[in-house]
């Protein structure tokens, strides 16, 4: 027999409890019901939780609703966490803690996982049975397409959402990477993309580091990370980023492919289960969208005559040394028996090899007949560290329209890096 005590609830606490509301006794705004220990020490939480966030919040300027998982089953009663889990597709087993959030207007369990839920051999949600409950797909219609163009190709690296570049306003040379001005940068990315346009086909490589770290450390724990984002909100902003980007880009393409680097030194595993939750959310909302999660160090694809290699430039463990601006002679041999092995050459007329890490945009079209090295500049200013130990580093992200005869045309962007930088200067003269 469950041993139960009378407590005292109001009739919205009632509910949650599965109990039917009772009239209020006299001269109260409660009446009384029989809980469990477990239910008892559940309310407490709940009535901790609201009183915090009545002291301790500020309003949320969202501009897009977030999804909620409703804490409510279909019959209308409060479904406890292991149900919650049950039917949501959570791993239950993988849960450190949780609470019942319940001020929201839907309730719905705020959920911590283990820190094991990040590791190399990440146990990801199951993102898809959830998100087939909440989304719609859409149907979108391409723009007509520039005759002799088979495809548009836009790149971008090294976004390290999450990152700061002057915690403590003393970095050489500041300037600003917060949800602001990551939003902002989207915004021309997505225009220039939009304007570039000559094809009806997109491809779009994301080359590693898209999120800055977990828990403020590189993947190899080495190194610890100046950051103005706290793991939950680095993942609203970067899950957000990838979903603006894909909605704003679909209605001007017929076909849109999405390959994102997720064996990097930086973002890991992080990377990956942000990516997974975009892949789901996009290719349930459009047919026209395919989302590879790319885990393997080095990969390659093929479009026509094109061969594109990708990487990060540096692994989440095993590589001891990245792959450098310039090549030496023992990149140029792993790159060629890359190709070799992979017999690339009878397959395709032209071979990029892209990758990012450096944060410096350099172009090398020469040291190899077989193959192009394309450093691509990062999308995120430098950090503190960087600015540093290296230099200021500049800001890029690369348009390419691809010709049906191989040849293509280039239309970068760079970004101002004073853009949000605030300077007091001093002139000792006045």
């Amino acid at each position: 027999m469950v041993n139960k005590k009378v407590r005292w609830l109001s009739k919205n606490e009632a509910v949650q409890f599965g109990f039917k509301p009772k009239e209020n006794a006299p001269n109260r705004s409660q009446n009384r019901y029989h809980l469990t220990s477990e239910q008892w020490e559940q309310l407490k939480d709940n009535r901790s939780l609201k009183e915090e966030v009545k002291t301790t919040t500020k309003p949320n300027d969202y501009k897009e609703s977030k999804l909620v998982l409703s804490a409510w089953d279909n019959d209308g009663f409060m479904m406890d966490i292991d149900k919650y889990c049950e039917v949501y597709g959570l791993p239950r087993n993988d849960i450190s803690s949780y609470k019942l959030v319940s001020h929201t207007g839907t309730p719905f369990y705020n959920i911590v996982f283990k820190e094991t839920f990040i590791d190399e051999e990440v146990k990801t949600i199951d993102f898809e049975s959830i998100i087939k409950k909440y989304i719609e797909p859409l149907s979108v219609k391409a723009d007509t397409i520039k005759l002799g163009y088979t495809f548009d190709r836009l790149v971008y690296t090294d976004v390290h959402i999450g990152m700061t570049t002057n915690e403590n306003g003393y970095s050489l040379y500041g300037g600003k990477w917060d949800e602001e001005e990551i939003n902002l940068r989207l915004d021309y990315l997505i225009k220039h993309t939009i304007s570039s346009k000559k094809s009806n086909v997109l491809i779009i490589d994301e080359l590693g580091d898209f999120m800055d770290g977990w828990d403020g450390e590189t993947t190899r724990k080495g190194h610890k990370l100046p950051q103005n984002m706290d793991n939950e909100k680095a993942f609203d902003v970067g899950l957000g980023f990838k979903i603006k980007m894909i909605d704003s880009l679909a209605p001007y393409y017929s076909k849109i492919i999405c390959n994102n680097i997720c064996n990097d030194n930086h973002a890991g595993s992080f990377g990956y289960v942000v990516n997974s939750a975009f892949k789901q959310i996009a290719e349930t909302r459009y047919k026209t969208v395919t989302v590879n999660n790319i885990r393997k160090f080095i990969d390659h694809y093929f479009y026509g005559k094109h061969c594109f290699i990708l990487t990060h430039g540096k692994d989440s463990k095993s590589l001891k040394f990245g792959f450098k601006p310039q090549l030496d002679t023992k990149q140029i041999e792993k790159i060629s028996n890359y190709i070799d092995q992979h017999d690339i050459k009878a397959k395709s007329d032209y071979v990029e090899f892209s990758k990012g890490d450096s944060h410096q945009k350099v172009f090398d079209e020469s040291t190899s007949d077989s193959f192009d090295y394309y450093n691509y500049g990062a999308l995120s200013p430098s950090s503190e560290w960087v600015q540093t130990n290296f230099k200021k580093g500049k800001s890029f992200f690369e348009v390419f329209n691809f010709k049906s005869d191989g040849n293509k045309i280039h239309n970068p962007y760079k970004f101002e890096w004073n853009i949000g930088r605030k300077e007091n200067f001093n002139d000792y003269s006045l």
